[in-house]
């Protein structure tokens, strides 16, 4: 009998504690084994070229190279799959840290409740994820992300009415993706934003103080009751759901212990083309799952206009590929078209967008 292939991990962290009780936890485990150690990022950057881990977790804060810059150095020698495990004091460079190139994030494990079998579930998810080695920054390039840095913020109260509502809905890659069009997307853009990003608990606030230096959007994690305004981005905290009322309020759903999502996309979504109906627009990311895809076909079938990000952009294809397969989805566009088109959309009515739309992919 043939024995299964077992998850090669490397352990990257400056607590000889922490990786102890890593060790144990991984070590338990059939599917498993601990292929090394290191307690600074030279260490991880070195061992990961030797080992060729299946994943590493990584911590942040380390003497010598920190967690940034073994992140960085990894996915541009030999990227792997990294996942991040991080104090929640430190969630905004956790958050910098998915940038960088790693898959996801999630706060230290508290080994007496049952925070370690989310740890173990996500190394088992994201250990078989494929992540391709990036290219180094030439002089070409950082021109031209020096070009695409925000203007500052307006200082100008937008108007309180608006005519269309956007719902984001992403998971695992969605941060990266997140960065990649909030920023793009004008400092007068007429519609509210509302967000839901699976998170591990403790990280959301650092996630959106992190988009917020970059975006001239303002980005904030939603408040219940609070009206929402065009030019406003809205984060759902992970320990509810977000949903929007036909007052325009924000309405939070204390999460239910049978969730499996957090927040649930389904939720925003299935709540905006409700409220909104052909005046929604919602635009499913990449994410492990099938979270989002009731939620953009209730949109679909209420009129409003529904996109998805492409395989070959997205980290994992799953979330928008279920939605796309449910029939949710009007266009599907890599991610660097992504935000013109939600400046189009918002300004156009759902049949006009569409027409120009498909004409463009023609």
């Amino acid at each position: 009998m043939t024995l299964a292939k077992k998850l090669r991990i490397l352990i990257v962290d400056d607590s000889s504690l922490a990786r102890a009780l890593l060790r144990s936890l991984i070590e338990d485990q059939d599917d498993m084994q601990i292929v090394g150690e290191a307690h600074n990022g030279h260490e991880a950057v070195r061992l990961c070229a030797d080992l060729k881990p299946d994943l590493v977790t990584m911590d942040l804060m380390m003497p010598v190279m920190d967690g940034m810059a073994a992140i960085e150095a990894i996915m541009h020698e030999r990227a792997v799959p990294i996942l991040v495990i991080s104090s929640q004091a430190d969630a905004q460079r956790a958050c910098q840290a998915l940038d960088l190139g790693a898959l996801e994030v999630i706060g230290k494990p508290d080994f007496t409740s049952d925070e370690p079998q989310e740890l173990l579930r996500k190394i088992r998810l994201l250990a078989g994820v494929s992540v391709f080695t990036r290219f180094r920054r030439s002089n070409r390039m950082l021109q031209a992300s020096i070009e695409l840095t925000p203007l500052p913020k307006s200082t100008q109260v937008p108007q309180p009415d608006f005519e269309r509502v956007v719902a984001i809905a992403s998971s695992t890659g969605g941060p990266q993706a997140l960065a990649r069009i909030l920023p793009r997307l004008p400092a007068d853009f007429p519609a509210p934003i509302l967000v839901a990003q699976h998170m591990s608990d403790g990280f959301v606030d650092g996630m959106a103080r992190w988009l917020d230096g970059l975006c001239q959007l303002e980005v904030r994690v939603a408040k219940e009751g609070e009206l929402i305004r065009p030019g406003c981005i809205y984060i759902s905290p992970s320990e509810c759901h977000l949903e929007v009322n036909a007052a325009h309020r924000v309405r939070l759903q204390a999460r239910q212990e049978k969730d499996i999502y957090r927040p649930s996309c389904d939720h925003l979504l299935a709540s905006v083309a409700k409220v909104y109906r052909h005046a929604g627009i919602g635009l499913i990311l990449t994410g492990m799952g099938r979270d989002g895809a009731q939620g953009m076909l209730a949109l679909h079938q209420a009129g409003g206009v529904t996109l998805a990000q492409d395989e070959a952009s997205s980290v994992i294809f799953g979330m928008n590929q279920v939605a796309i397969e449910t029939g949710g989805v009007h266009l599907v566009l890599p991610l660097d078209q992504l935000p013109a088109n939600l400046t189009r959309a918002v300004s156009l009515s759902p049949t006009a967008y569409l027409t120009l739309a498909r004409e463009k992919q023609a």
